[in-house]
């Protein structure tokens, strides 16, 4: 049985999420950025989409550092993907914080208003596809951004063409708009993941197994990785099938790092046997003594 840490994406976010946690880490970022990062997780600097990814970022990889464990699999849904990668130890946590900042200037600038995200509680996948089909224009783009469970699904696009798909979604389920203000995981965000591409510095061989929430499987090969990281921000993600893949791996075992407890209500849908835990509200020393066990039990 093995042991796997998710790491959520936008829309987790809160102010305040970067208080209390250890000054080191707060200082490596605040020198690898050029800023103080404590003044990110303000309300109103949290309106903006590369500080809300730096806030996820650094706050992953400081609450997965004070675990001081280390899991079998390390998973991150959209930008949580990068704290994945550094705690798997394939990319740099400072190069890490280079490029996020990149990452949420281009996403910001290619969308700065009319675009966003929805979430569809209630109909199941070919139904939303059927209807984006129907709704969708060059004039009025709406995708498929996520597949997070078999009834809950996340569009992205134009706010005309979500607030159609919300309307004819009525009665048969609920659409809920994201605190995401760029329409995330679909071609609109081709040519800014192109652009961060291309400011990717060389990576390394994952010491823990990194799961892709794209792809569903894991990712070995550095080139293979950087493609991921790079273009997750165009390409669907399947969570769905990211915690599936990571159960029949026989992970028995996932903990979710702050803020928030999302992921961890998506998995136990899955998750028929074992455990699945959000740092937050729980104990330190339970997280780790939950990890060791699992540690032993896979020996």
């Amino acid at each position: 049985m093995s042991s796997l840490l998710v790491f959520p994406g936008q829309g987790a976010q809160r102010s305040g999420m970067l208080q209390g946690l250890p000054a080191d880490i707060v200082q490596e970022a605040s020198d690898a950025l050029g800023e103080d990062v404590r003044l990110l997780d303000s309300a109103q600097a949290l309106e903006s989409t590369r500080a809300v990814q730096l806030c996820l970022l650094i706050a992953g990889v400081a609450h997965a550092r004070r675990l001081a464990c280390t899991p079998d699999y390390v998973a991150g849904l959209s930008i949580g993907a990068y704290p994945a990668a550094v705690i798997a130890g394939s990319l740099d946590f400072a190069d890490a914080i280079k490029l996020v900042s990149l990452r949420g200037e281009l996403m910001q600038q290619a969308y700065p208003q009319g675009y966003g995200m929805t979430a569809l509680i209630g109909p199941d996948l070919s139904s939303v596809e059927a209807l984006l089909a129907d709704i969708h224009s060059p004039q009025m783009p709406v995708y498929l951004a996520n597949i997070n469970a078999d009834n809950q699904t996340v569009i992205a696009g134009s706010n005309e063409a979500m607030k159609r798909v919300a309307e004819r979604i009525k009665g048969n389920g609920v659409a809920k708009r994201l605190a995401v203000s760029v329409p995330s995981h679909c071609p609109l965000l081709e040519q800014p993941a192109q652009a961060l591409l291309q400011a990717f510095v060389p990576l390394k061989a994952p010491r823990i197994t990194y799961l892709s929430s794209t792809r569903a499987r894991p990712i070995h090969n550095p080139e293979h990785l950087r493609d991921d990281l790079a273009f997750n921000m165009c390409r669907v993600v399947d969570w769905r099938g990211t915690v599936q893949s990571a159960y029949e791996r026989g992970v028995r075992l996932q903990i979710e790092l702050p803020p928030g407890a999302v992921l961890t209500g998506l998995s136990r849908r899955v998750f028929e046997q074992g455990t699945v835990i959000a740092c937050e509200g729980a104990r330190l020393d339970t997280l780790q003594a939950l990890l060791q066990e699992e540690e032993r039990r896979h020996r």
